[in-house]
């Protein structure tokens, strides 16, 4: 009988927490970089069952799969369920959009607590107050001197996707901001 190789996380087996704040790697998901322009939009919505979020810093869900608009042509697909996605999207065969599975690329924490905010704004420029960034909102931004997507998933929840090889980095400074916060 042979075994099937397991895939680890970078950020597998580490949890963390104090007052007001935890960290957890999230679960392993699909994630797909999709690039359409207006006339790939239909294939897009046809394949993922809704469409593409068309505003800034907004997502859209339905079932375990979430798009988040990160620019004007492009959306980060997380899918928490494996629903087959790449396999449809490259069914589809589409010369009007582009979607490259990410997968191994990327990996995410979920820092949740009264204090997420505080944690997130020692390290993100950006104004996370839920007037600005509201549960829903998403956007490519930095923490520290690493390139992030940020979620808010909950009023004190959000998801933070960043590249595997800087999953380490990003970890030790939400650690380290909810120390301080």
């Amino acid at each position: 009988m042979s075994k099937v190789a397991q895939r680890t996380g970078p950020l597998d087996g580490r949890n963390f927490g104090t007052t007001g704040v935890t960290l957890t790697p999230a679960a392993a998901a699909t994630r797909i970089s999709l690039r359409a322009r207006e006339d790939g939009l239909a294939t897009a919505k046809k394949i993922l069952g809704f469409a593409p979020p068309g505003k800034p810093k907004s997502s859209a869900t339905k079932g375990s799969i979430n798009c988040l608009w990160i620019g004007p042509d492009e959306w980060l697909v997380i899918d928490a369920d494996d629903s087959g996605l790449p396999a449809k999207f490259a069914k589809e065969g589409n010369t009007k959009l582009s979607a490259v599975e990410i997968s191994h690329r990327n990996t995410a924490i979920l820092l949740e607590g009264a204090k997420a905010v505080d944690v997130l704004n020692s390290g993100c420029p950006q104004d996370l107050s839920s007037a600005s960034f509201p549960v829903g909102a998403c956007s490519r931004t930095i923490l520290g001197k690493s390139e992030i997507v940020l979620y808010r998933t909950g009023e004190h929840a959000f998801r933070v996707e960043c590249w595997r090889s800087f999953s380490d980095y990003v970890w030790s400074f939400l650690m380290d901001a909810a120390k301080s916060a």
